[in-house]
Protein backbone atom coordinates (compact mmCIF):
# COMPACT_ATOMS: atom_id res chain seq x y z
CA UNK A 1 0.00 0.00 0.00
CA UNK A 2 1.05 3.71 -1.30
CA UNK A 3 2.23 5.58 2.25
CA UNK A 4 0.00 8.91 2.19
CA UNK A 5 1.92 12.28 1.86
CA UNK A 6 2.48 14.23 4.92
CA UNK A 7 1.10 17.52 4.31
CA UNK A 8 3.53 20.58 5.21
CA UNK A 9 2.91 23.94 6.06
CA UNK A 10 4.16 24.46 2.28
CA UNK A 11 2.07 22.27 0.35
CA UNK A 12 -1.36 23.63 1.65
CA UNK A 13 0.21 27.45 1.11
CA UNK A 14 0.30 26.36 -2.51
CA UNK A 15 -2.78 24.44 -2.58
CA UNK A 16 -4.33 27.54 -0.98
CA UNK A 17 -2.48 30.09 -3.01
CA UNK A 18 -4.13 28.25 -6.31
CA UNK A 19 -7.94 28.26 -4.88
CA UNK A 20 -7.74 32.09 -3.22
CA UNK A 21 -6.05 33.63 -6.69
CA UNK A 22 -7.50 36.99 -6.07
CA UNK A 23 -5.55 37.02 -3.19
CA UNK A 24 -8.75 37.45 -0.49
CA UNK A 25 -7.50 34.60 1.89
CA UNK A 26 -9.02 36.28 4.95
CA UNK A 27 -5.70 37.19 6.49
CA UNK A 28 -6.05 40.36 8.50
CA UNK A 29 -3.49 39.66 11.37
CA UNK A 30 -6.61 38.64 13.67
CA UNK A 31 -6.92 35.69 16.00
CA UNK A 32 -8.88 33.09 13.58
CA UNK A 33 -10.84 30.12 14.31
CA UNK A 34 -10.79 26.93 13.07
CA UNK A 35 -14.44 25.97 11.16
CA UNK A 36 -14.10 22.73 13.20
CA UNK A 37 -13.30 23.67 16.67
CA UNK A 38 -10.65 25.19 18.65
CA UNK A 39 -9.17 28.82 19.27
CA UNK A 40 -5.97 29.07 17.06
CA UNK A 41 -3.16 31.02 17.50
CA UNK A 42 -1.93 34.37 16.49
CA UNK A 43 -1.99 35.50 12.49
CA UNK A 44 1.20 36.10 11.63
CA UNK A 45 1.39 37.99 7.86
CA UNK A 46 3.68 36.31 5.51
CA UNK A 47 4.72 37.38 1.99
CA UNK A 48 5.29 33.98 0.42
CA UNK A 49 1.40 33.94 0.03
CA UNK A 50 -2.00 33.62 2.47
CA UNK A 51 -1.07 32.79 6.13
CA UNK A 52 -1.94 29.11 7.13
CA UNK A 53 -1.43 27.24 10.67
CA UNK A 54 -2.29 24.29 11.56
CA UNK A 55 -5.28 23.88 13.33
CA UNK A 56 -4.49 20.78 15.66
CA UNK A 57 -1.07 19.64 17.14
CA UNK A 58 0.87 16.32 16.00
CA UNK A 59 3.52 15.69 13.42
CA UNK A 60 0.30 15.33 10.21
CA UNK A 61 -1.84 17.89 10.71
CA UNK A 62 -5.32 17.62 8.58
CA UNK A 63 -6.68 20.63 9.58
CA UNK A 64 -5.77 24.02 8.68
CA UNK A 65 -6.66 27.28 9.41
CA UNK A 66 -6.77 29.84 6.41
CA UNK A 67 -6.56 33.44 7.33
CA UNK A 68 -9.46 34.79 9.54
CA UNK A 69 -12.17 33.60 6.96
CA UNK A 70 -11.46 30.14 5.51
CA UNK A 71 -10.37 26.54 7.08
CA UNK A 72 -8.56 23.98 5.23
CA UNK A 73 -9.71 20.10 5.94
CA UNK A 74 -7.35 17.79 4.20
CA UNK A 75 -8.99 14.17 4.05
CA UNK A 76 -5.41 11.71 5.53
CA UNK A 77 -6.68 8.48 3.72
CA UNK A 78 -9.19 7.30 1.91
CA UNK A 79 -11.95 6.51 4.13
CA UNK A 80 -11.67 9.97 5.25
CA UNK A 81 -11.64 10.68 1.40
CA UNK A 82 -15.55 8.83 1.26
CA UNK A 83 -16.61 10.16 4.73
CA UNK A 84 -15.82 14.31 3.67
CA UNK A 85 -17.15 13.90 -0.19
CA UNK A 86 -20.44 12.59 1.53
CA UNK A 87 -20.35 15.22 4.16
CA UNK A 88 -20.37 18.08 1.14
CA UNK A 89 -22.99 16.44 -0.53
CA UNK A 90 -25.07 15.66 2.96
CA UNK A 91 -24.61 19.11 4.19
CA UNK A 92 -26.33 20.91 0.51
CA UNK A 93 -29.40 18.39 1.46
CA UNK A 94 -29.50 19.32 5.32
CA UNK A 95 -29.29 22.76 5.00
CA UNK A 96 -32.30 23.99 3.82
CA UNK A 97 -33.78 22.23 6.92
CA UNK A 98 -32.03 23.83 9.64
CA UNK A 99 -32.08 27.29 11.13
CA UNK A 100 -27.87 27.00 11.84
CA UNK A 101 -25.39 27.67 9.74
CA UNK A 102 -23.99 24.38 8.07
CA UNK A 103 -20.63 25.09 6.48
CA UNK A 104 -20.28 25.63 3.21
CA UNK A 105 -17.42 24.61 0.48
CA UNK A 106 -15.68 27.37 -1.38
CA UNK A 107 -13.06 24.84 -2.98
CA UNK A 108 -12.65 21.32 -3.26
CA UNK A 109 -11.03 18.58 -4.87
CA UNK A 110 -7.68 16.03 -4.25
CA UNK A 111 -4.99 17.32 -2.21
CA UNK A 112 -2.76 14.21 -3.28
CA UNK A 113 -3.80 11.45 -5.71
CA UNK A 114 -6.86 9.56 -4.35
CA UNK A 115 -6.71 12.15 -0.85
CA UNK A 116 -9.78 14.97 -1.07
CA UNK A 117 -9.89 18.70 0.74
CA UNK A 118 -12.47 20.73 1.20
CA UNK A 119 -11.95 24.68 1.72
CA UNK A 120 -14.96 25.74 3.95
CA UNK A 121 -15.83 29.13 4.99
CA UNK A 122 -15.68 29.89 8.68
CA UNK A 123 -18.91 29.97 10.87
CA UNK A 124 -18.60 33.37 12.77
CA UNK A 125 -18.90 32.43 16.35
CA UNK A 126 -17.00 30.46 19.69
CA UNK A 127 -16.56 27.17 20.71
CA UNK A 128 -19.86 25.42 22.99
CA UNK A 129 -17.41 24.53 25.51
CA UNK A 130 -16.32 28.22 25.50
CA UNK A 131 -19.99 29.89 25.54
CA UNK A 132 -22.96 29.51 27.46
CA UNK A 133 -26.20 28.72 25.74
CA UNK A 134 -28.81 30.80 26.77
CA UNK A 135 -33.06 30.31 26.39
CA UNK A 136 -32.96 31.26 22.34
CA UNK A 137 -29.73 29.33 21.77
CA UNK A 138 -32.18 26.14 23.20
CA UNK A 139 -34.64 27.34 20.92
CA UNK A 140 -31.76 26.84 17.95
CA UNK A 141 -31.39 23.55 19.17
CA UNK A 142 -35.08 23.02 19.33
CA UNK A 143 -34.74 23.93 15.63
CA UNK A 144 -31.47 21.80 14.56
CA UNK A 145 -33.33 18.79 16.31
CA UNK A 146 -36.80 19.71 13.83
CA UNK A 147 -34.75 20.15 11.08
CA UNK A 148 -33.08 16.56 10.89
CA UNK A 149 -35.99 15.14 11.73
CA UNK A 150 -37.19 16.62 8.49
CA UNK A 151 -34.49 15.59 6.34
CA UNK A 152 -35.61 12.62 3.81
CA UNK A 153 -34.41 9.70 4.95
CA UNK A 154 -34.44 7.99 1.99
CA UNK A 155 -32.06 11.30 0.30
CA UNK A 156 -29.57 10.85 2.80
CA UNK A 157 -29.03 7.21 2.51
CA UNK A 158 -29.04 7.30 -1.35
CA UNK A 159 -25.94 10.24 -0.98
CA UNK A 160 -24.33 6.97 1.34
CA UNK A 161 -25.26 7.77 5.04
CA UNK A 162 -25.02 4.66 6.85
CA UNK A 163 -27.78 3.51 8.50
CA UNK A 164 -27.10 2.56 12.27
CA UNK A 165 -29.41 0.56 14.78
CA UNK A 166 -29.95 1.80 18.41
CA UNK A 167 -27.76 0.76 21.10
CA UNK A 168 -29.11 -1.06 24.01
CA UNK A 169 -29.28 1.06 26.89
CA UNK A 170 -29.27 -2.06 29.07
CA UNK A 171 -25.96 -3.08 28.12
CA UNK A 172 -24.82 0.19 28.66
CA UNK A 173 -25.95 0.83 31.88
CA UNK A 174 -23.90 -3.05 32.89
CA UNK A 175 -21.42 -1.41 31.56
CA UNK A 176 -21.82 2.19 33.37
CA UNK A 177 -22.32 -0.11 36.94
CA UNK A 178 -19.26 -1.87 36.41
CA UNK A 179 -17.14 1.68 35.43
CA UNK A 180 -19.10 3.45 38.43
CA UNK A 181 -17.31 0.97 40.76
CA UNK A 182 -13.35 2.11 39.59
CA UNK A 183 -14.64 5.60 39.70
CA UNK A 184 -15.74 5.10 43.55
CA UNK A 185 -12.68 3.84 44.14
CA UNK A 186 -11.15 7.18 42.63
CA UNK A 187 -13.72 8.74 44.59
CA UNK A 188 -15.05 10.28 41.46
CA UNK A 189 -18.34 8.96 41.42
CA UNK A 190 -21.07 7.90 43.54
CA UNK A 191 -22.47 4.64 42.05
CA UNK A 192 -25.41 4.71 44.11
CA UNK A 193 -26.50 7.36 41.08
CA UNK A 194 -26.89 4.59 38.78
CA UNK A 195 -29.63 3.17 40.83
CA UNK A 196 -32.34 5.60 39.55
CA UNK A 197 -31.88 3.32 36.08
CA UNK A 198 -33.23 -0.28 36.82
CA UNK A 199 -33.10 -2.90 34.25
CA UNK A 200 -36.76 -2.57 33.80
CA UNK A 201 -36.32 1.14 33.18
CA UNK A 202 -33.76 0.26 30.33
CA UNK A 203 -35.91 -2.49 28.73
CA UNK A 204 -38.72 0.48 29.33
CA UNK A 205 -36.56 3.04 27.16
CA UNK A 206 -35.44 0.91 24.18
CA UNK A 207 -35.56 2.68 20.92
CA UNK A 208 -39.31 2.63 19.45
CA UNK A 209 -39.34 0.92 15.68
CA UNK A 210 -39.50 3.27 12.78
CA UNK A 211 -38.56 6.23 14.60
CA UNK A 212 -34.90 6.50 13.28
CA UNK A 213 -33.91 10.08 11.76
CA UNK A 214 -31.02 11.48 10.46
CA UNK A 215 -28.75 11.93 13.48
CA UNK A 216 -25.81 14.79 13.54
CA UNK A 217 -23.93 11.77 15.95
CA UNK A 218 -21.58 14.03 17.28
CA UNK A 219 -22.92 16.85 18.79
CA UNK A 220 -20.25 17.92 21.09
CA UNK A 221 -19.63 21.37 22.44
CA UNK A 222 -16.61 21.69 19.64
CA UNK A 223 -18.89 21.10 16.65
CA UNK A 224 -21.52 23.92 18.38
CA UNK A 225 -20.94 27.44 16.71
CA UNK A 226 -22.20 29.55 19.84
CA UNK A 227 -21.96 33.68 19.95
CA UNK A 228 -21.23 35.58 22.85
CA UNK A 229 -24.98 36.31 23.24
CA UNK A 230 -25.30 32.06 23.66
CA UNK A 231 -27.37 32.00 20.59
CA UNK A 232 -26.67 28.98 18.27
CA UNK A 233 -25.22 29.82 15.14
CA UNK A 234 -24.01 26.85 13.58
CA UNK A 235 -23.20 23.32 13.59
CA UNK A 236 -20.14 21.64 12.42
CA UNK A 237 -18.53 18.19 12.11
CA UNK A 238 -21.15 16.47 9.60
CA UNK A 239 -18.93 13.27 8.58
CA UNK A 240 -20.33 11.24 11.17
CA UNK A 241 -24.09 11.43 10.07
CA UNK A 242 -26.09 8.73 10.81
CA UNK A 243 -29.84 7.44 10.06
CA UNK A 244 -30.54 6.23 13.53
CA UNK A 245 -31.36 7.26 16.64
CA UNK A 246 -32.56 10.17 17.29
CA UNK A 247 -31.89 10.04 21.38
CA UNK A 248 -28.02 10.24 20.45
CA UNK A 249 -28.21 13.40 19.44
CA UNK A 250 -30.29 14.58 22.26
CA UNK A 251 -27.70 12.48 24.33
CA UNK A 252 -24.91 14.82 22.38
CA UNK A 253 -26.29 17.77 23.66
CA UNK A 254 -26.60 16.44 27.16
CA UNK A 255 -22.89 16.33 27.20
CA UNK A 256 -21.95 19.71 25.22
CA UNK A 257 -24.71 22.15 27.10
CA UNK A 258 -25.99 20.04 30.07
CA UNK A 259 -29.17 17.83 30.28
CA UNK A 260 -31.84 20.47 31.51
CA UNK A 261 -31.16 22.29 28.13
CA UNK A 262 -30.80 19.48 26.34
CA UNK A 263 -34.35 18.08 27.11
CA UNK A 264 -36.13 21.62 27.03
CA UNK A 265 -34.74 21.76 23.43
CA UNK A 266 -35.57 18.12 22.94
CA UNK A 267 -39.31 18.96 24.06
CA UNK A 268 -39.59 22.18 21.91
CA UNK A 269 -38.46 19.41 19.03
CA UNK A 270 -41.56 17.93 19.97
CA UNK A 271 -40.26 14.72 21.31
CA UNK A 272 -41.88 12.81 24.18
CA UNK A 273 -40.63 11.25 28.05
CA UNK A 274 -39.49 8.59 26.35
CA UNK A 275 -36.72 9.53 23.72
CA UNK A 276 -35.76 12.56 25.71
CA UNK A 277 -35.41 9.83 28.86
CA UNK A 278 -33.43 7.61 26.86
CA UNK A 279 -31.41 10.32 25.54
CA UNK A 280 -30.35 11.30 28.99
CA UNK A 281 -29.32 7.91 30.52
CA UNK A 282 -27.21 7.17 27.26
CA UNK A 283 -25.34 10.14 28.42
CA UNK A 284 -25.66 9.43 31.48
CA UNK A 285 -24.19 5.79 31.21
CA UNK A 286 -22.02 7.30 28.41
CA UNK A 287 -19.74 9.45 30.74
CA UNK A 288 -19.29 7.28 33.62
CA UNK A 289 -17.60 4.45 30.87
CA UNK A 290 -15.42 7.64 28.97
CA UNK A 291 -14.47 8.84 32.35
CA UNK A 292 -13.14 5.30 33.95
CA UNK A 293 -11.67 4.85 30.64
CA UNK A 294 -9.71 8.22 30.80
CA UNK A 295 -8.38 7.80 34.52
CA UNK A 296 -6.57 4.65 32.97
CA UNK A 297 -5.14 5.90 30.18
CA UNK A 298 -4.14 9.18 31.22
CA UNK A 299 -6.05 11.37 28.69
CA UNK A 300 -8.45 13.97 28.45
CA UNK A 301 -9.79 13.23 32.01
CA UNK A 302 -10.55 16.86 32.27
CA UNK A 303 -12.86 17.36 29.20
CA UNK A 304 -14.87 13.69 30.59
CA UNK A 305 -15.56 15.23 34.35
CA UNK A 306 -16.77 18.32 32.83
CA UNK A 307 -19.30 16.27 30.35
CA UNK A 308 -19.97 13.81 32.98
CA UNK A 309 -21.10 16.99 35.62
CA UNK A 310 -23.41 18.38 32.63
CA UNK A 311 -25.07 14.79 31.86
CA UNK A 312 -25.81 14.54 35.87
CA UNK A 313 -27.13 17.67 36.11
CA UNK A 314 -30.76 17.02 37.66
CA UNK A 315 -33.74 17.25 35.91
CA UNK A 316 -37.87 17.57 36.10
CA UNK A 317 -38.21 14.27 35.25
CA UNK A 318 -35.58 12.11 36.63
CA UNK A 319 -37.33 8.34 36.66
CA UNK A 320 -38.30 5.80 34.21
CA UNK A 321 -42.01 6.12 35.17
CA UNK A 322 -45.02 4.36 33.35
CA UNK A 323 -44.66 5.32 29.89
CA UNK A 324 -47.40 5.45 27.16
CA UNK A 325 -47.46 5.13 23.36
CA UNK A 326 -48.46 8.80 22.98
CA UNK A 327 -45.19 9.92 24.84
CA UNK A 328 -43.56 9.13 21.65
CA UNK A 329 -45.98 11.03 19.52
CA UNK A 330 -44.38 14.44 17.90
Amino acid sequence: MTQAPTPTEDTVRRLVRSLLKDGTDGTDGKDGRNNEGGAGGRATAKNSGPDVRPATEGTEPATWWVGTRHVLRLAPDREATARQRRELRLRDLVRPHVPVAVPASVAHGEWAAGLSYTLDTKVPGGSGEEHDVSALGEADLAGLLTGLREVPVRQAETLGVPRVAPRSLEALRRAAVRAAERLAEADEFDPVRLNQLTPPGAAQLAAQAGSAVLTHHALTGGHLVVSADGRVRGVLGWAGAVVGDPAEDIAGLALAVGSPAAVRAATLAGYGARPCLRGLWLARCDTVVHLADALATGKDATLRRTRLRRAWEPILLERVTDLRDTDDAL
